[in-house]
């Protein structure tokens, strides 16, 4: 799909610092999967071991055993830690993460039935802390692999990963493509190749002149440098990447001094000189995706009847199902189903185009304050957004969160400006400051404005008081 080609904006244009959706699964996560897992199948031995005939306080105390399985998953946890389990950033191959892990599990079991023996506790079976150990060694490194390939396949759905760009379409970046390329699980998509002469890769995109404008057009977040030798290019590349928060890596060779202190670590075969990161905050987008899965499933199951009893209110209002759904632009330009309680008409998107110049809205966006496609039910739901709660559906599923700029429809995204694919940086919301502040504010620069101040100042603590301003903004039937 081509897009109007803008010229890109003179002021340095400034990305999420949210980071991507992946980072959301910091070190953080892995390290409380392993502790609930290994709490999990100390349980399921200690239970098999002591339940046949008999109560369990009868033969073993539970509490003795829960203080020991308790160290037992500390040690895993450390042993873990110290094989480098827990970095947000994969540098593991499946093998070599699995046998790390082996590892992790072998030395920490070795640790506690030693210090077992060294304390002459006779009372803890040395039979429960093996057979612990033995599940735990494939437990462990059964549910990573099983997120690897779910990373996998949402990296080639285009719902995930870290987009980047190649300089120098010569052999070290062609072969460092196919790595990438070929190892999905690294969560890296190569959207293309930037040099000084055109090549014969289909993936040639332009020269490093042209960076502004395809880091946006492709939601760029790391950019790979192959030719190191170009000290001049390396400069101009990591001036601009900065601008715009880009991660810069380089593929070394002999480097004259910029990266001197700069710690090499390994892709692949490849060595690699990050020069440039911008702090994501892991931790904080951990604790966002978790909020925004209890709250939607939450919100899905209180809500179910007052979904039921707006769907039949519906059907019975006029012809059609009761749930709406449409194509939406997602962060970085992922396409997905959104969802929502019909409030038009049937055929309301054949009609669209013909209400186009009757649009009440500034720019891209199409609104219209007293659009005829309304359904008399319509009205009365989008006033108090009751229309957008099945886009809890939507939250859960990992599309949208539950604040967020607004998802736009795929004929008002074809009318961007290479300057509105910044709101494309986050996920998109069911609420956000354009619902508490601006809600019946036409102008679309006004709705980008707020969106990109949500971007750049984002904190957990702004999508509670978002949260918390949505409620009277959505009672005060505001909405149109």
């Amino acid at each position: 799909m081509e897009r109007p080609q803008a010229v890109p904006p003179a002021q340095p244009v400034t990305r999420a610092p949210m980071g991507p959706s992946g980072a959301s699964w910091s070190g953080v996560a892995p390290l409380l999967v392993d502790l609930l897992l290994v709490g999990l199948d100390g349980a399921i031995v200690f239970y098999l071991r002591f339940s046949s005939g008999g109560h369990l306080g009868d033969r073993i105390g539970a509490g003795h055993y829960l203080g020991f399985l308790g160290i037992y998953a500390l040690l895993v946890g450390v042993f873990c830690q110290n094989q480098g389990l827990y970095r947000a950033e994969r540098t593991f191959g499946p093998l070599d993460e699995s046998f790390s892990v082996l590892n992790a599990v072998f030395f920490a079991t070795l640790f506690l039935i030693t210090f077992i023996y060294l304390s002459g506790d006779k009372s803890i079976s040395r039979l429960v802390v093996g057979f612990t150990g033995v599940l735990t060694a494939v437990t462990l490194p059964a549910w990573r692999f099983w997120k690897r390939e779910i990373d996998k396949q949402r990296v080639m759905n285009g719902q995930d990963g870290r987009n980047v760009l190649i300089v120098g379409a010569k052999e070290v970046g062609q072969a460092l493509a196919r790595y990438f390329d070929e190892n999905k699980y690294l969560g890296y998509v190569v959207k293309g190749f930037l040099d000084r002469d055109p090549s014969g890769d289909p993936r040639f995109l332009g020269s490093v002149g042209e960076l502004p404008r395809l880091a946006l057009t492709h939601f760029v977040d790391e950019i790979f440098i192959t030719t190191p030798s170009d000290r001049e290019l390396v400069a101009d590349v990591v001036l601009e990447a900065r601008r715009r928060h880009l991660a810069v890596n380089v593929v070394p060779e002999m480097f004259d001094g910029l990266g001197l202190w700069v710690p090499v670590r390994q892709i692949g075969g490849f060595p690699v000189m990050q020069l440039f990161r911008e702090p994501i905050p892991g931790f904080g987008l951990f604790v966002k995706r978790a909020v925004d899965v209890l709250g939607a499933a939450a919100g899905l199951v209180l809500l179910a009847p007052l979904l039921a009893l707006l769907a039949v209110a519906i059907k019975l209002d006029s012809s059609g199902p009761a749930i709406y759904s449409s194509c939406r632009v997602g962060k970085k330009g992922y396409r997905f189903r959104c969802y929502k309680l019909r409030t038009m008409v049937a055929n309301a998107d054949a009609q669209k185009d013909g209400l186009r110049n009757l649009n009440e809205r500034e720019g891209p966006f199409f609104k219209m304050e007293n659009d005829p496609r309304l359904t008399r039910i319509g009205g009365f739901l989008r006033r108090y957004s009751f229309d957008e709660l099945p886009q809890l559906w939507n939250v859960f599923r990992g599309d949208m969160s539950l604040v967020g700029p607004r998802p736009h429809p795929l004929d008002d995204y074809e009318r961007y400006q290479i300057e509105h694919l910044r709101r494309l940086d986050v996920k998109p919301g069911i609420t956000g400051l354009w619902q508490v502040y601006a809600r019946r504010d036409p102008s679309f620069e006004r709705n980008l404005s707020l969106d990109l101040e949500y971007i750049e100042n984002w904190s957990l603590w702004l999508d509670t008081k978002i949260l918390l301003k949505t409620l009277p903004a959505a009672l005060a039937g505001s909405g149109r």
